[in-house]
This record gives structure tokens, C-alpha cells and sequence, in this order.
């Protein structure tokens, strides 16, 4: 039985140092279970993504993690990611379909819209994220997303979702209970007080928490 939860890692904005944030990464990983890593940098050129994901691909696949790249289906399927995130300002699913092929992994941002969702699905989206759920210092959230959404989507869809937006060690369980099938984590991973590693670890803790609590309410 897969676990109904998991995490779901990206990386921060800015990566300034690889080799450093490599090993950060390695020790995340290593502390406990995580689904994807999404490499996910903005505003910076084609090579640095080319660089990243080069470095951190290995990282991330030796512990059976999968590489999805944020934005660009051209430069995931040019570097063999295993799948790419794409929001509703982005390539539209189809396109990312197109260039990425029958059997990559490609999830789309629905923020607290049902019906994008639905759409999405339907289309053939492997995962629907919503989101905010809560602030967030890495990215200009539009939308807040109630976590009532997850309990709605898992009573009547099959597609995985994924939270999103803001969501740390202490915030996590509620999203877990009410019914997400992923977390998606950054800063609260990567600017936890005692470091990454020990963020897997509480997050992990926290999922499971939240998920013995389904159904009981």
C-alpha cells in the first residue's frame, strides 16, 4: 500500500552555490521519505537551469526521487526530467504533453478552482496542485486555497493533488488530514531553524499524524 501522503520537495528560488546546496539536498533526502524534488529557479537564465538539474538529477535519483522541472516542458523533456509543473500562465497542458511524451509526469497549478482542476483531470494531468493554503515568502500567492478543497477532491476524483502555498512543520498535519495526497514544501524545508534534514524528518512525522486522522471527524 503506497502511503496517501507524501512530501513533495521543491527547491528555493535561488540556488547560489550548487555544490553546497547539493549536499543539503543529499541530507534531506536521506532523512526521510520524499516523492518528487521540483527544481523550480526564476528568473534566471537557460544554462543555470541546464546546471541544475544536471547536479541535482543524480541526487535525487539514486533515492528513487522523482526530477520535475518547473515552467518549461521545452527544457524538461531537452534534459530528460521525469516530468514538469506547469502553472495556468505557462504551457498549457497539451503543449507540455506534446513535448514531453506519453509517459512523463506533468501536474498543473489549479489554485483554489475546482473546475480548472477538473479540467485538468480530464485532459490527462498526472497530478492537480492547489494552493495557497497559507502565506508564502517564495512566490506572490493570488489565490488562498480552503483545505476543504482536498476532502472535495478525493471523495469524487482519482488524480492525485498536491497542496501548496506556505505549508511548514506546523501547518502540515491539517493538509495531510484533509485529504492531500502530496505536500508541496520550500522554505519550509530549506529555512527550517534546525535545518532541512530535520524538516523531512518533522514533516514526515506530521504527514503521518495527519493521515491516521482521516475519516475521524
Amino acid at each position: 500500500m503506497p502511503n496517501p501522503c507524501r512530501l513533495y520537495l521543491i527547491t528555493p528560488p535561488r540556488i547560489d552555490d550548487l555544490a553546497a546546496y547539493g549536499q543539503a539536498l543529499s541530507q534531506a533526502l536521506d532523512a526521510g521519505d520524499v516523492a518528487a524534488l521540483q527544481i523550480r529557479l526564476k528568473d534566471v537564465p537557460d544554462p543555470m537551469i541546464a546546471a541544475a538539474v544536471e547536479a541535482l538529477s543524480p541526487i535525487a535519483r539514486a533515492r528513487g526521487v522523482a526530477v520535475i522541472l518547473n515552467d518549461r516542458p521545452d527544457l524538461a523533456a531537452q534534459f530528460g526530467c521525469d516530468g514538469v509543473h506547469v502553472g495556468q500562465e505557462d504551457a498549457p497542458y497539451a503543449q507540455a504533453r506534446k513535448l514531453m511524451g506519453p509517459d512523463a509526469m506533468i501536474g498543473v497549478t489549479c489554485h483554489d478552482s475546482r473546475h480548472l482542476a477538473m479540467e485538468a483531470a480530464e485532459a490527462g494531468a498526472d497530478y492537480v496542485a492547489f494552493g495557497a493554503f497559507f502565506p508564502t515568502s517564495t512566490k506572490d500567492a493570488k489565490t488562498r486555497a480552503d483545505p476543504e478543497i482536498l476532502s472535495v477532491w478525493q471523495e469524487v476524483m482519482q488524480t492525485p493533488c498536491v497542496a501548496i502555498g506556505g505549508i511548514t512543520v506546523e501547518n502540515a498535519r491539517g493538509l495531510a488530514a484533509a485529504g492531500a495526497d502530496f505536500l508541496a514544501v520550500s522554505a519550509g524545508v530549506w529555512s527550517y531553524g534546525d535545518g532541512p534534514a530535520a524538516a523531512v524528518a518533522a514533516l514526515n512525522a506530521e504527514i503521518a499524524l495527519g493521515v491516521a486522522e482521516r475519516g475521524r471527524a
